[in-house]
């Protein structure tokens, strides 16, 4: 019996891309380079700024000291956390089911906590979700199941009762090594639809209110 449902963040309950990707354009524009659209910084999101970075500069990065710009990144997104970013469609609808389930529910992102708890304090859909682990929390982050354990163990349920829902192959690793039910958000900031499916995920969502038929 399925008891939780576990979310990662970025590309799974949060559709983020317009103001991480509106923070790397600030740095690039800093540093008198070109700006990049949608399709390129969405699909580097999930891998972090590293990625986001190496999409924007390309082979100019290595000319650049990547870790001032990684802080040039982060810095515009803090004071910027909440301009565009709204849960993708279906969130707020399969959060209140699962409530009315009484299913639990809770989220553990890679993201750092000095950005994550002020993010959800803004998106009024996800302010009351109580239970949350950022990749910071730990000494270790996603792949490693470690993280989700902790979530499940402070919702008081077995790893065995949780779905744990993300958009990104470590997600799906997390989730099997953890023992849960790994499930590929496909709505949100996967690679393309084919490397997802290489991830082998019990579950393949094609929006979030699927989920609710695997309870």
């Amino acid at each position: 019996m399925i008891r939780a449902v576990l979310f990662d963040l970025d590309g799974t309950l949060l559709d983020t891309s317009d103001d991480l990707g509106a923070a790397l354009n600030h740095v690039l524009t800093a540093n008198k380079m070109p700006t990049v659209g949608k399709q390129l910084y969405s699909s580097a999101i999930s891998n972090g700024v590293a990625a986001m970075l190496q999409v924007g500069f390309g082979e100019s990065l290595k000319h650049y000291d990547t870790q001032v710009l990684r802080q040039g990144v982060l810095d515009y997104y803090l004071a910027n956390l909440s301009v565009h970013s709204q849960c993708f469609a279906q969130i707020g609808e399969l959060l209140a089911a699962l409530l009315e389930k009484e299913i639990q529910v809770g989220i553990m992102t890679n993201k750092p906590e000095f950005l994550t708890l002020p993010l959800l304090k803004q998106i009024p859909e996800l302010a009351k979700i109580e239970t949350v682990v950022c990749g910071d929390t730990l000494a270790v982050a996603k792949p490693h199941p470690e993280p989700l354990l902790l979530v499940a163990s402070k919702l008081g349920v077995s790893p065995e009762q949780c779905i744990y829902v993300g958009d990104a192959e470590r997600d799906i690793i997390a989730a099997k090594s953890a023992k849960m039910i790994s499930a590929a958000a496909m709505w949100g900031f996967i690679p393309s639809e084919a490397e997802a499916k290489s991830w082998h995920a019990d579950l393949y969502l094609t929006n979030p209110l699927d989920t609710l038929s695997h309870i």
